[in-house]
């Protein structure tokens, strides 16, 4: 059930504000897509708006009368409002009718864990394709951002009413397969007494050990003085076949899943890319030159132009790209999200660029740069690398911290910032742990509800008036952070940005904590005013139930009981 949030709400008053004052002559031109944010100081409002200084440029008035217009015209807002006010250069300031938050509220109890989520995609086909290592070794700390980043973001979206896919693309075609193949024969011969004369171009890590094994295990000695052509490509389709095994299983254990993997080796085969460049030379978006075939990227906004064919005949990672994508827009799908390592920056307009050059939309690509993570071990800095054998592999750490440390601590900041995993901070039980900080808010919610029951007072139903009761300035306010949850998924959702929930959460629990403390010896939520407690008690089941579907979006668990420097909130919170 998804529910209209205030936000909405004010938003089609102003709609119609607008379109009044235009049909009357007051102002002319298109009225622009209405932004309302929260003000920085409460005091001000709940909202705020700058739509009277776009709108005074076209009207040739001072942004301030255009302000004043809309705050005549928009009167009470169909009993949405309680108070319109122009600020500075021609803000306007919305404060919203504490019946109205009420209503609200009671709007966001029915609809339970439901509330946060919305239609707003109306069913839009979006695929996320993340994660899509090469699979010649395990995934490290980096991958594992990127997984948390992509999965995250495919949750907000679905949220927010998108028809969502998650993608694997498995690079299984190129040099890097070969040389992971050649490492596992090295090691193989290894195995079997041989000495080990390792290349420049080798994987030293001890996963390759274990392809040896599996080799030896299958084969025994046999493989030993066959000729490369006789083994390369089975040793590859071994040593993918264990390396994905073993990404899946990584994945799984802080709960990123797939809904399809794509192999680069069958997408080629299947669309088969010497069309692909037959059909960009048919539309006159190549040449060749030095033996070599280009597509005219530059054509359609790239930097330069790309070789697509090599002078042997075969294609570019870029040529099975561009067609990639091509792919996934005939498959239905009206967006493209790519999650990539900031290294790959440069690669979004040529493929982009490949886009467009068979027709298709280039905008329908969006592209999630994922910043390089650090680690402390021992005080050093630990440098990452599959072929240097000194990764820190995503596993190392994930039994170290756990799922759900794992996934916040990786969403607390913007993807594109680079960040520090703090080993120490997210194995804490304590409240400066955010992930901590985050759960403990659930628990004492629910440790207020039980202490309730104990004393024979239950949730009560909803129904009308039920609410009044809630009068204290901090319960409103709680109400008017917590109704924001939906919006704050959505644009967290549009900007791909799941730190936005992250800081949410934080507020929202911050200000119960607030309130909670402020009270407790005064206006306690379980007391012997019923009326008062059960008010109460459906404000506390709100916001867990808000927090609760929050962290769910995230993939973070929401424990009812926890501990905290041995005192738990069953304990220390007597309601």
């Amino acid at each position: 059930m998804a529910t209209v949030s205030i936000r909405h709400r004010l938003t089609k008053v102003l709609e119609s504000t607008l379109a009044r004052l235009r049909a009357s002559g007051a102002i002319t031109g298109e009225v622009p897509v209405i932004q309302l944010t929260p003000p920085k100081d409460p005091q001000h409002g709940d909202f705020a708006s700058n739509i009277a200084m776009i709108l005074a440029k076209s009207a040739k008035r001072n942004p301030r009368e255009v302000a004043t217009l809309i705050q005549n015209e928009v009167g009470n807002g169909d009993s949405l409002l309680d108070k319109v006010e122009v600020a500075g250069p021609g803000f306007i300031n919305f404060r919203v009718t504490n019946k109205a938050v009420l209503e609200s509220f009671a709007e966001a109890l029915t609809a339970g864990d439901q509330f946060v989520r919305s239609q707003h995609g109306a069913g839009e086909k979006v695929l996320v394709e993340f994660v899509s290592a090469n699979p010649t070794g395990p995934l490290h700390l980096g991958h594992g951002r990127g997984a948390v980043v992509g999965d995250t973001v495919a949750s907000l979206l679905e949220a927010a009413g998108y028809d969502v896919k998650r993608e694997y693309y498995i690079n299984d075609l190129g040099n890097q397969t070969d040389v992971m193949a050649r490492s596992v024969h090295l090691r193989y011969s290894e195995l079997h007494g041989r000495p080990l004369n390792a290349p420049e171009e080798f994987y030293p890590g001890d996963y390759i050990i274990d392809i040896a094994r599996a080799v030896q295990a299958e084969h025994g000695d046999k493989l030993l003085d066959a000729p490369e052509s006789e083994w390369l490509e089975g040793i590859k389709a071994r040593g993918i076949g264990l390396m994905m095994k073993r990404i899946k299983e990584d994945l799984a254990g802080f709960n990123v899943r797939f809904d399809s993997f794509v192999s680069e080796r069958e997408l080629s085969e299947r669309v088969g890319l010497s069309g692909y460049v037959e059909r960009l030379g048919k539309l006159g978006h190549t040449f060749v030159e030095d033996g070599k075939t280009w597509f005219r990227s530059t054509t359609f906004g790239d930097d330069k132009d790309r070789v697509i064919i090599r002078e042997d005949g075969r294609p570019t990672y870029i040529t099975a790209d561009m067609a990639y994508h091509e792919d996934k827009l005939e498959r239905g799908f009206v967006k493209l999200i790519d999650v990539l390592g900031a290294d790959h920056g440069g690669y979004v307009p040529r493929v982009r660029a490949g886009i467009a050059a068979v027709g298709l939309d280039p905008n329908a690509l969006d592209v999630i740069l994922i910043q390089i993570v650090s680690i402390s071990r021992g005080g050093e800095a630990v440098r990452m690398g599959k072929r240097l054998g000194t990764a820190v592999w995503l596993r190392e750490v994930l039994d170290q911290v756990g799922p759900d440390a794992f996934r916040y601590f990786f969403i607390m900041r913007r993807s594109d910032a680079q960040m520090d995993f703090d080993l120490e901070l997210a194995t804490k039980k304590t409240l400066d742990n955010p992930v901590f900080y985050a759960q403990m808010g659930h628990a004492r919610m629910c440790a207020i509800v039980r202490k309730a029951a104990e004393q024979g007072i239950t949730i009560p139903k909803y129904e009308p008036g039920i609410l009044d009761a809630l009068t204290l300035p901090e319960e409103i306010a709680l109400i008017k952070t917590m109704l924001r949850a939906p919006e704050i998924v959505i644009d967290a959702a549009l900007a791909r940005e799941p730190h936005q929930v992250v800081h949410f959460i934080q507020e929202l629990i911050a200000q119960f904590h607030s309130y909670y403390s402020q009270y407790k010896g005064t206006e306690r939520v379980v007391s012997s005013d019923l009326r008062k407690t059960n008010a109460r008690l459906l404000l506390c089941e709100g916001l867990r139930t808000t927090l609760y579907a929050l962290l769910e979006i995230l993939g973070v668990s929401a424990p009812e009981r926890m501990s905290l420097d041995d005192v738990s909130y069953e304990e220390s919170s007597k309601g």
